[in-house]
């Protein structure tokens, strides 16, 4: 199987021993151990945490970092890949992968993972499976599909969302990860980058 890879956004605030962070540093280490590459936005927090989980396992590793932070990327990462801002870095997170996993996070985690949606919903780029981690998402997740799915819908608009889920929720780091294979493993539909 060639490599794949998988972005994983989440929130720049926990630190080693916090339950996120812990967490994160699971899902990082089942990703590699299921053969996928992690791929974050390269700095702290989550995105720290799946990156040493990744190489725990002995998987490489990718940062996206932007000029526009002013920082470096974090110990884990083996390969980072720098832009000039922060948009630039979005959506080359974006293109490098084969699937997506949101956990917790703030705002830019939200702008991240609509991005990654609205490109699913739009069919603007292929087919790419999508996980949210844990119950954090999921009203958010709840109330978009009443707008997208509602009433109104007419044949003429229909996205994606409505000939199925595109978002995955994923209750834990297990689920997460055996979705990805199942969606990414060599015949699968999404398997083709």
């Amino acid at each position: 199987m060639s490599e794949k890879i998988v972005t994983v956004f989440g929130s720049s605030r926990p630190v080693a021993g916090d339950a996120d962070y812990e967490e994160a540093r699971a899902l990082g280490k089942a990703l590699a151990q299921s053969g996928f590459a992690a791929c974050t936005g390269g700095y702290g927090g989550v995105m720290e945490a799946v990156s040493r989980g990744a190489k725990d396992a002995g998987g490489k590793t990718y940062g996206v970092t932007a000029e526009f932070f002013k920082r470096a990327a974090n110990e884990f990462v083996d390969v980072e890949v720098r832009k000039k801002t922060w948009q630039e870095r979005l959506f080359a997170l974006i293109e490098m992968a084969d699937g997506f996993v949101a956990c917790k996070g703030g705002t830019g985690t939200l702008v991240e993972l609509a991005v990654v949606w609205e490109m699913l919903n739009k069919s603007v780029m292929t087919e790419k499976p999508c996980v949210v981690f844990g119950e954090f998402w999921q009203p958010i997740l709840d109330r978009v599909r009443e707008v997208e799915l509602g009433k109104h819908l007419k044949a003429s608009r229909v996205w994606g969302e409505a000939n199925g889920r595109l978002v995955h929720s994923a209750g834990n780091v297990e689920e997460a990860a055996r979705f990805l294979f199942e969606k990414l493993k060599p015949g699968s539909m999404a398997a083709g980058k």
